[in-house]
């Protein structure tokens, strides 16, 4: 799920873990994935198979899955993965840990079961590691989209933020995450770009895979980059391990999900699960602070966002927001969808200069 396995297999290096982190996904991962899936389930779960199956074949024996409750299909994607796994014949260890219901503690006792590492101080380090690493790499994409849509050689930003990525990364301690972090706001502040350029302010919302995995949503913010629209990634994974790992002790400051939660309440009731109320939430709020314009990604037959998807029409008139909603899944073309991504800019650009003059 995006650059996920970076913190993920920062952790299980610290624990001295055989880890296997399969292929980044690709074709290959969709078909592997949709082969062995129910027809209508979700574009996450087949990505997710298709991961576990690569991940098996390059010698992984043992897969960690976390449980989620509620109306989500999260919560059943670990059951029906291992059906389907045992069902092709392979020999895996599943090992399901439910941070809704013990959250750090099951992260720790999965972790431990996991690696073979029963030293509370090392999993200790170890989730502390992930949490850094996670925190920093979203501060690292706000970076990336800042620098990529002003940059004044195409392509120059991402080869920055690659190197960024490489060094965070290779850093084993909290000291040497903050050095890769220094180092690479370092290279973004030597890289020629135009302070002066007018770019139009575009948030990412909707359910949290698509949003935040690059192969599913078709690199969209690098292909927003390209028209010169800096992305406010509204979802970010930060944000789930502050509401979910962080004790309370250590919460400062308002998380995204109460903030959302107190912006969607006059557009919808209570939960209905997934991130259906991040996303109304999060279109509220750019509405209510001037954003161009809003895109919601949603997977083919996600529930919650299906119902977000029929409120957000309503917000979208009630605060002057434009709104496009993209439905992904296997069949979805990248062509048609660089077309209405390029049909949407066109419009909001025209519709913030007549705002403006």
């Amino acid at each position: 799920m995006g650059n996920t396995c970076i913190a993920l297999a920062g952790a299980l290096r610290l624990l001295g873990a055989d880890f296997v982190i399969p292929p980044y996904t690709t074709k290959k991962t969709l078909n592997l994935g949709s082969k062995h899936s129910p027809e209508v389930v979700c574009l996450p779960y087949k990505l997710v198979l298709g991961n576990y199956l690569e991940a098996i074949e390059a010698g992984a024996d043992t897969v960690l899955m976390i449980d989620s409750p509620g109306t989500c299909r999260l919560g059943q994607y670990s059951e029906i993965a291992r059906n389907a796994i045992r069902d092709m014949g392979y020999n895996v260890k599943f090992i399901n840990m439910d941070l809704y219901k013990g959250k750090i503690f099951e992260l720790y006792s999965g972790f431990s079961e996991a690696t073979g590492n029963n030293n509370p101080a090392d999993l200790i380090r170890a989730v502390k590691i992930a949490l850094i690493k996670v925190e920093l790499l979203d501060k690292l994409d706000n970076i990336y989209s800042y620098h990529r849509a002003r940059e004044i050689k195409k392509g120059s930003a991402k080869t920055i933020y690659t190197k960024s990525l490489k060094l965070l990364d290779e850093a084993m301690t909290p000291g040497e995450c903050k050095k890769a972090a220094q180092k690479s706001s370092l290279l973004f502040s030597g890289l020629p770009v135009n302070k002066y350029k007018p770019v139009l302010h575009v948030d990412l919302t909707g359910e949290i895979y698509v949003v935040i995995d690059h192969f599913s949503n078709m690199d969209i913010e690098n292909e927003l980059g390209k028209l010169g629209v800096q992305v406010h990634r509204k979802i970010k994974l930060s944000d789930w391990t502050d509401s979910f790992l962080k004790p309370r002790l250590f919460k400062f400051n308002e998380t995204h999900g109460e903030k959302v939660k107190k912006l969607a309440k006059d557009f919808i009731k209570r939960d209905v699960g997934g991130d259906a109320l991040e996303s109304i939430g999060d279109t509220v709020y750019a509405g209510e602070n001037k954003s161009d314009g809003v895109i919601h990604l949603l997977p083919f037959t996600c529930m919650p966002e299906i119902i977000s998807q029929n409120i957000l029409p309503v917000v979208t008139r009630e605060k002057d927001i434009p709104v496009l909603s993209l439905v992904l899944d296997e069949f979805t073309g990248r062509a048609g969808f660089i077309t209405r991504l390029e049909a949407f800019i066109d419009l909001i650009k025209r519709r913030s200069e007549l705002k403006a003059g």
